[in-house]
């Protein structure tokens, strides 16, 4: 019985293993296997919530032990890609730094989620796979695609810092932002659920569409990311703070 209320916890330590493994990728100037790693740990992510409620195994280490390995491979590691990113592209300078921002304002945000009442059920704030999701597609893109649009735009000194601050802003911001976890019971003419309905259709046609003119797949996970964060700020200022 102890050993299955241990499940939960081995799965978060793959998270954060899947982040380490992201870190030195990095620095190793593998971007397409370090974006590989950040699926990886929100896959883990995911099934570590997902198997402590089946289990009923839910504990204040794992819960913990969740927010560490968030840090490192939703936090640090996302932070670490930019920063690469920029010396490799552009060289270094004091501008490569502006992105390590995004692991502290994650560490921020994650702080904020285990106190934040609100966050039951939607999101205050970009939560910290997306965008590390987001920082891990564009590297990859860029890392497999070098002759590419998004390549020509890294390589300047203002594309990366302004993508940072941003996500920075909105990693710690009020914007109440739908979560993609389908519940029982649920009302279906709510506001929530056809949101997220409709962001799995435009996600489905965006892959599609990407897919037919031979593009990467990571673009996918990009555009996908941004149509996210534009419904979600639209929602906002239409409807005022959802609490």
């Amino acid at each position: 019985m102890n050993i299955v209320k241990h499940i939960p916890n081995t799965i978060t330590s793959m998270n954060l293993l899947c982040g380490v493994i992201g870190v030195i990728c990095t620095f190793g100037g593998r971007f397409d296997i370090a974006f590989y790693m950040i699926l990886g740990a929100a896959v883990f992510d995911f099934c570590d919530g997902l198997s402590a409620r089946a289990l009923n195994a839910y504990s204040e280490l794992g819960k913990q032990l969740d927010s560490l390995s968030d840090m490192v491979s939703f936090g640090v590691l996302p932070a670490m890609i930019l920063y690469r990113l920029m010396a490799e592209l552009s060289g270094e300078s004091l501008l490569n730094f502006i992105p390590l921002g995004i692991a502290v304002f994650s560490g921020l945000r994650l702080a904020k989620f285990n106190i934040d009442e609100r966050q039951s059920e939607n999101f205050i704030g970009l939560a910290t796979p997306s965008c590390a999701i987001l920082c891990g597609a564009l590297a990859h893109y860029i890392y497999c695609t070098p002759d590419s649009f998004l390549t020509a735009w890294a390589s300047g000194k203002i594309f990366i810092p302004v993508l940072s601050v941003c996500l920075s802003a909105l990693l710690v911001s009020e914007i109440s932002m739908f979560s993609l976890k389908f519940k029982k019971g649920q009302q279906k003419d709510s506001i929530v659920y056809k949101q997220r309905v409709c962001f799995i259709g435009l996600c489905i046609a965006t892959a599609i569409i990407v897919f037919l003119f031979g593009q990467k797949f990571s673009i996918v996970f990009i555009l996908a990311t941004i149509i996210y964060i534009i419904m979600n700020i639209i929602n906002y200022f239409v409807r005022g703070r959802q609490q």
